[in-house]
């Protein structure tokens, strides 16, 4: 009897030490604007996904323009466009991420190929990172080393083309990069030209990207960003010119188009949408808009049937000009990034009505532009 009771505890002192184990760390990081000086512009947070609550963890230094970060799937590798902004070509960067103290360790940069860089796509390999330049319209593709560094990119895809607004549509610019859910294929957002740019990938290949179709949004569009819904199913682009979010069937590398929604809660002179993202169970779909009348947050269901959405609220995001926002692993919280009043804001999610409650904390940050969360498994 007293071998079994002591067997017993074993298991229990296992199984308890086995969920310990299993308690996960969450970190967001944040890019920034520094203005074109070097300056501290990465920053890396400890993340309370109980209450909510942000302590900063570590901060990059002597960094230019860290405006838009990408994490490899497995959250070991964090990745930055730097030099963006500026009158010469701009550079992507890798960094070795520290899971238990928030430690970024730089590992390389590349040149991007062209000016602005804006914005990066992982594909689900890990193999490959893309990036999009937006002042010299180009995609450039940069195969990553076992070690998470980058090597020179491999390949770049150079645009041109223009659409009706003046100032703004002159000519091409490639605004953002996504791979489709199964990672066959890649669209682009061409904020000049109207289109989104379709590629199918060969990992194989000397090119990794060959192009296979180019979509025509309505003139005067704009698109931006753009996700894929969870199912595979449906993809959702944002205009930035036109303020409206647009749906569309997804099949095999096809994009149909379903229906076009306003993200603004009224019309106005001039559109501002920056970004878009899907809650992790897939049945709300969120929007930021940067003013100048309005900086809101728009909220629509899912209808996972068809993948059409209706409106739910627009939550205020209590500061200038929210260009990027997330919502953490758990779904239960989203993330704003006010760019130009300087604070992110942390949201509580109803995830049952997808309402958005603002929790009292907020970081102040100088230019925040960027938000990636990931957690770790301690």
């Amino acid at each position: 009897m007293k071998n079994v009771l002591k067997i017993l505890c074993i298991t229990l002192i296992i199984t308890i030490s086995g969920c310990k184990s299993q308690k996960t760390r969450t970190l967001l990081f944040v890019g920034s604007y520094t203005e074109g000086v070097p300056n501290e512009g990465i920053f890396v947070y400890n993340f309370n996904t109980d209450s909510g609550e942000l302590q900063l963890a570590y901060t990059e230094n002597n960094i230019v323009n860290p405006s838009f970060l990408k994490l490899s799937p497995n959250g070991n590798y964090l990745y930055s466009v730097t030099e963006s902004q500026l009158q010469t070509n701009g550079n992507v960067s890798a960094f070795a991420v520290n899971a238990n103290s928030g430690k970024l360790t730089f590992l390389n940069k590349q040149d991007a190929g062209g000016r602005n860089p804006v914005h990066l796509a992982m594909h689900a390999s890990g193999k490959f990172l893309v990036n999009a330049n937006y002042t010299d319209p180009s995609i450039s593709v940069f195969p990553i080393a076992i070690d998470g560094s980058l090597s020179p990119y491999s390949q770049i895809l150079t645009f041109k083309d223009s659409s009706i607004v003046k100032g703004r549509q002159d000519e091409a610019h490639i605004h953002s990069t996504n791979f489709s859910p199964d990672g066959n294929y890649l669209f682009a957002q061409d904020l000049g030209a109207d289109k989104i740019r379709g590629f199918s990938t060969h990992e194989n290949t000397t090119d990794f990207l060959k192009m296979v179709v180019d979509l025509k949004m309505k003139p005067g569009s704009g698109p931006r960003h753009f996700t894929f819904h969870p199912n595979g199913k449906y993809g959702y682009s944002v205009a930035e010119l036109s303020g409206k979010i647009t749906a569309y069937a997804y099949n095999e590398g096809q994009l149909k188009f379903i229906a076009d929604y306003l993200s603004y809660s009224k019309i106005q002179d001039i559109y501002r949408t920056a970004d878009v993202h899907i809650s992790p169970d897939g049945t709300y779909l969120y929007a930021s808009n940067r003013g100048p009348e309005e900086d809101s947050i728009s909220i629509f269901s899912i209808n996972t049937l068809n993948g059409e959405l209706s409106l739910v609220a627009h939550e205020p995001t209590y500061g200038e000009h929210p260009r990027n926002f997330t919502l953490d692993p758990t779904g239960n919280f989203l993330l704003v990034a006010n760019q130009f009043s300087g604070n992110i804001v942390v949201f509580k999610r109803d995830v049952n009505t997808g309402k958005l409650t603002k929790l009292s904390q907020e970081l102040k940050i100088k230019n925040p532009s960027s938000l990636q969360m990931f957690s770790y498994k301690n």
